[in-house]
């Protein structure tokens, strides 16, 4: 079950962005071949987890639709901080692993406003490269992958329970389709290990 704030912020994505309409589509997204050292995994229960095509989100990119979500505030802030915005506005495609506010609260106080003072620029652009990958996989195709290159270099593990995602036994809790990628809303941020 989503939890209140994942559904606040989908909601909140798609009153900015117009009316949602779950695309059944498979073929709504075309990733390229998987880097060869994706490595598939078996797909046992039935996908839960459906590509969302917001209604006027074909004009409207990743970073664009994270400005129009109020529980990704923290996102965007650090987005910016990191320099990132020009990478995450340009063609991709991209996979984006996207925390929401609530994901940044449970981290140890005070952990965000350091990482956002300009010295830190490096390292807060080093974790949000972890939360990216390239090119843009689909739902269908990310459930059947066991690992995941990530721009930062390490792999998030990605496994399939009972239908549902996780990257890094993260749930994820939606998926949307923006012009330039896919972004899956995550409750926890990806700190690579």
């Amino acid at each position: 079950m989503m939890s209140k704030c994942v559904l606040l912020s989908l909601a909140l994505t798609i009153a900015f962005c117009g009316t949602a309409s779950a695309s059944k589509d498979k073929k709504t997204t075309k990733a390229t071949a998987a880097p060869a050292t994706t490595t598939p995994a078996p797909t046992a229960a039935k996908l839960k987890l459906e590509l969302v095509k917001l209604n006027n989100s074909q004009g409207k990119d990743i970073v664009e639709v994270a400005v129009g979500s109020k529980d990704h505030s923290t996102l965007v802030v650090a987005l910016k901080a990191a320099g990132l915005v020009e990478t995450l506005t340009g063609p991709g495609p991209y996979t984006i692993f996207a925390p929401t506010n609530a994901a940044f609260d449970k981290l140890p106080k005070g952990t965000v406003e350091t990482l956002l003072k300009p010295e830190n620029k490096l390292k807060l652009k080093s974790i949000l490269e972890h939360h990216a990958a390239a090119p843009a996989y689909n739902p269908s195709i990310l459930s059947d992958l066991t690992d995941l290159d990530m721009v930062d270099g390490p792999k998030l593990k990605v496994a399939m329970k009972d239908g549902d995602v996780y990257v890094d036994d993260v749930k994820i809790e939606a998926a949307l389709q923006t012009k330039n990628g896919i972004i899956y809303i995550v409750n926890t941020v990806l700190v690579g290990k």
